[in-house]
């Protein structure tokens, strides 16, 4: 009995010293990347000095030695895609059509073990309602490359027409390429042949490993609404005074009441701009079922839920709407069932305090600890950062 008790006792030694080692690990990171953000914030002090200083003495600038003037490849591969994709006639420009953009981060492991045509997958990720994931395979002797979908309660027809962009990141070198797709089921859209795999070996493997990324941009969704709440159609012509059009959406509103909500309609109805006496106005870069759920928030109805939380939020923080903003925080922080790494994501956009505060008290354990981390430390404000290494001391 003795000797199982010290055998028992042992274990949990062991066990308490590997889990201080993870956190000491994690601490160190959090260390090493606050000094070196520190070391570059003054680096960055002191070549804009020179280049005040430089101009300031009529001297031609030096250019900067620390700039990479590598570019990053992008693959162009022509192979037999198995999807559908958005034809060059109904292109999208990334940055002017969608606001819904989001990347996804993987390490696979023991790369130079994967068997032929077998899938490897990373963790689910939910983004704008939606679930992701990336995938890879090793498929005559290449690497095939894919990001998958699927709805959260799928209705009977739906759709996501999205951009994507695969990225493999090495140490010096990334290689890229871009699609249009169109997704109505999980299956992944992608390159069954996307690098030869004696180029993945190569130049992309460190210790048998292989960092990907996924960049998604959604342009479109359909059939995946909730129920509206309230009518904002033509049947609302009486008691509006401008037509707003999203897509192919028309909205009917009053411009004063918008106006006193958002500063961004102040402007634009107020302002000496050419749209301000139009009756009717067309937004770009924002989804029609999102705005009309932003609408019924600013007109008093209650269309917050997890489901529509995000969507909505996007359209209050871009047109400056304080009130739908303040509203979605406290839904986050009093009543959202979100994972605790996705409420720390959307505190962090959104720089939402009492978001952050609820997100770090909930930390308990390191595995807590680690749940919320984001995949790029960078990313963090140093405030932050030492507020985290201060919690994980605690641990």
């Amino acid at each position: 009995m003795a000797n199982n008790k010290e055998n028992d006792m042992k274990i949990e030694k062991e066990s308490e010293s590997d889990e201080m080692s993870k956190i000491n690990q994690v601490i160190e990171k959090l260390k090493i990347t606050m000094t070196a953000e520190i070391e570059e914030m003054k680096k960055d002090h002191e070549r804009k000095f020179d280049e005040i200083l430089d101009k300031f003495q009529s001297i031609p600038s030096i250019p900067n030695s620390n700039k990479d003037s590598k570019e990053c490849s992008k693959t162009k591969i022509n192979d037999t895609i198995p999807f559908p994709l958005v034809t060059s006639e109904n292109t999208y420009r990334w940055s002017s059509e969608s606001v819904k953009n989001f990347k996804l981060n993987h390490v696979f492991k023991n790369v130079l073990n994967f068997k032929e045509n077998v899938c490897n997958y990373s963790e689910w990720e939910n983004h704008f309602n939606a679930n992701w994931l990336i995938s890879v395979k090793r498929y005559k002797n290449h690497l095939g490359f894919f990001i998958h979908c699927k709805t959260i309660d799928p209705p009977a027809r739906w759709a996501i027409r999205a951009q994507l962009e695969f990225k493999l990141v090495g140490i010096n070198q990334n290689e890229s390429g871009e699609l249009y797709a169109c997704y109505d089921n999980d299956l992944g859209r992608g390159y069954n042949q996307f690098v030869p795999w004696k180029k993945v070996k190569n130049e992309y493997l460190v210790d048998g490993n292989l960092k990907v990324e996924g960049h998604v941009s959604i342009l479109e969704t359909s059939g995946l609404g909730k129920e509206k709440i309230r009518k904002f159609d033509e049947s609302q012509k009486e008691t509006s005074d401008v037509i707003l059009v999203v897509r192919y959406t028309k909205f009917y509103v009053l411009k004063m009441y918008l106006a006193a909500q958002s500063s961004f309609f102040k402007t634009l109805f107020l302002g000496n701009f050419s749209e301000s006496n139009k009756s009717v106005i067309t937004l770009t870069g924002i989804d029609p079922d999102d705005f009309h759920r932003f609408l019924e928030v600013l007109y008093g109805e209650s269309a917050i839920c997890d489901f529509s939380v995000e969507g909505i939020l996007l359209v209050a923080d871009m047109y400056d709407t304080p009130t739908v903003v303040r509203k979605c925080e406290e839904f986050l922080v009093e009543k959202s069932e979100k994972s605790s790494k996705k409420l720390f994501e959307m505190a962090l956009r959104y720089n939402f305090e009492s978001l952050k505060k609820k997100c770090v008290s909930g930390i308990k354990t390191f595995a807590d600890f680690q749940s919320i981390l984001p995949e790029d430390i960078q990313s963090l404000s140093h405030s932050m950062m030492a507020e985290l290494l201060q919690k994980s001391r605690t641990l």
